[in-house]
């Protein structure tokens, strides 16, 4: 391979594995190599006005490709902006390929402006975090970031360039990236305990999480719940890991409270656990929510979060889409399923009056992605999801991410219809991805659901008195969004995109029809209370 610098041979190597669009917010000590960018037209930029948003487009772009998404943040400053959204994406396990400049290593012992250890900031939020010093390893560090993010457990990971070392010459060939197969499932005889403890259950439960997505299990996660006749409980999914219009479907049990999930337990003799650890709450329980005797099967590709709380009778470091269908053989045909209850009555607020008309419009690829969480109950009453790759929801506990997460999953499926709903609150935190939308004309839709409150604080807090049996009392003042009140119309249509303010039914119809007939991003501003 001929000597070229390695700011140029770094895009060279995105080539050799397939990347070819990079999210991000410029700055000083990146410029050597974004000034190369320019030269490629193949290449492209999609520039947001902060990094938390620049993340949150990335983010859903790759949960939208399941493969890497590269995003550019400008040295410590930048990524300090973006830990948020990288704790969100390392919870949630996005494939996030993160660079950042700095002025170069012979400026290092100056402790000059912006000068800060990167890698010691990006190693709490990300998989793997490493800095280059030398020009002959550049491309040798970017396979390795792209290989460590690819491989399940897929994650984020932070790659620090000096410029200096940029600006050097090296000889490097660029190659594809390795990415290990983990397609792996237990030996006969793990599958016949995991099996034997299943089938000897009378009342088992299965608890399924991401990891079932991630590993395109659902078929055989619904063909395994079918053969126990077990009812399925999501653990803080993001992603569809069932049906859930499926009669063994039971929803989700929720991120915040314990009790929640010991409730779901308390009778089960046997549990499946795959994909998922236990328990993602806030404020779970301090002791085991299983009944004395329960017999836990744990599958994942995790093996760090296999029995990370909660002992495993059969722990199974292994992809759920094989494990769960060798399971399925060896358990028999399905037993009959119960029939579904009764749909819970439509409520007549405006969050069922806009979800009610979407639903009855919708074409049949639209991808939802819901971060409006005290409003998603209508949401999905209306458009329950069905299929996988349809719906997406925030994790990680990051405000902010609906509005650019809607972004980047419209930018990977252009042809596809994609609603992003977020609340009054979370759209502030990224609210200039609105920007991005309008620059390279994505035509995602925006719908920001305004309760003029932090009403899961609300709702949180409430559950908090309960607990301490604390007296009902007004909720903090710090909770109200009220005052001044946000023309989030006004706002969109700064950063250019179109919008409507809806808050009487008769504007709901009209409102839906023409958010789905804008040809570029349009915005709805409904207001729920």
């Amino acid at each position: 391979m001929s000597s070229r610098p390695a700011k140029r041979a770094v895009f060279e190597q995105f080539a050799a594995d397939g990347i070819t669009v990079m999210f991000g917010n410029p700055g000083t000590v990146e410029q050597g190599f974004l000034d190369v960018l320019e030269e490629l037209p193949d290449f492209r930029y999609v520039l947001a006005l902060q990094e938390s948003a620049a993340l949150g487009i990335a983010d859903g772009y790759a949960r939208a490709t399941a493969g890497p998404a590269l995003v550019q943040l400008h040295t410590g400053v930048g990524l300090g902006n973006g830990v948020g959204m990288l704790y969100q994406a390392k919870r949630g396990h996005s494939p996030l390929v993160v660079i950042a400049g700095e002025a170069g290593v012979r400026y290092e012992a100056m402790d000059g402006q912006m000068a800060v250890d990167l890698v010691a900031m990006a190693t709490p939020v990300t998989k793997y975090a490493t800095r280059v010093t030398h020009p002959g390893s550049v491309l040798r560090v970017l396979r390795r970031a792209v290989k460590t993010a690819m491989t399940p457990p897929r994650g984020p990971v932070f790659v620090a360039l000096p410029m200096d070392v940029l600006d050097a010459e090296t000889d490097e060939p660029a190659l594809p990236s390795t990415i290990p197969s983990r397609a792996t499932v237990p030996v006969p005889e793990e599958l016949d305990r995991a099996a034997a403890v299943l089938r000897a259950a009378r009342r088992p439960v299965v608890l399924a999480g991401d990891g079932v997505a991630v590993s395109g299990a659902q078929p055989e996660l619904a063909a395994l719940a079918e053969a126990l006749g077990a009812p399925v409980w999501t653990v803080n999914c993001s992603e569809l890991v069932i049906d859930t219009t499926h009669p063994l479907h039971r929803g989700d049990l929720g991120h915040m409270f314990g009790e929640h999930s010991a409730a779901a337990v308390a009778d089960a003799d046997a549990v499946l656990v795959v994909g998922t650890y236990l328990f993602p709450e806030v404020f779970p329980l301090l002791r085991s929510p299983f009944a004395e005797g329960c017999r836990i099967v744990h599958v994942d590709l995790d093996d760090y979060e296999i029995a990370k709380n909660i002992p495993a009778e059969v722990a199974l470091a292994a992809d759920p889409k094989p494990t769960l269908a060798a399971l399925a053989a060896r358990l028999g045909p399905a037993r009959p399923l119960p029939g579904r209850a009764p749909a819970e009555p439509y409520g007549a607020g405006m969050m069922d009056l806009f979800a009610a008309e979407l639903a009855r419009r919708a074409p049949a690829d639209l991808v939802l992605f819901d971060e409006a969480l005290t409003a998603s109950p209508a949401l999905l009453r209306h458009l329950p999801p069905r299929r996988p790759g349809s719906y997406f929801q925030t994790r990680g506990g990051s405000l902010g991410v609906g509005l650019p997460g809607a972004i980047g999953i419209k930018l990977a499926r252009p042809g596809s219809e994609v609603v992003g709903f977020t609340g009054d609150g979370g759209s502030m935190y990224t609210i200039q991805a609105l920007w991005s939308a309008a620059r390279y004309g994505v035509a995602a839709r925006f719908v920001i659901c305004d309760n003029r409150r932090y009403q899961l604080l609300d709702d949180n807090l409430e559950q908090y008195w309960r607990e301490r049996g604390i007296a009902s009392h007004p909720h903090p003042e710090g909770f109200d969004l009220a005052h001044p009140e946000i023309d989030f119309v006004r706002l969109a249509r700064s950063l250019g995109v179109p919008g409507v303010k809806v808050s009487k039914p008769a504007q709901v119809e009209s409102a839906v029809g023409r958010m789905l007939a804008e040809p570029g991003p349009f915005l709805v501003h409904l207001m729920t209370t």
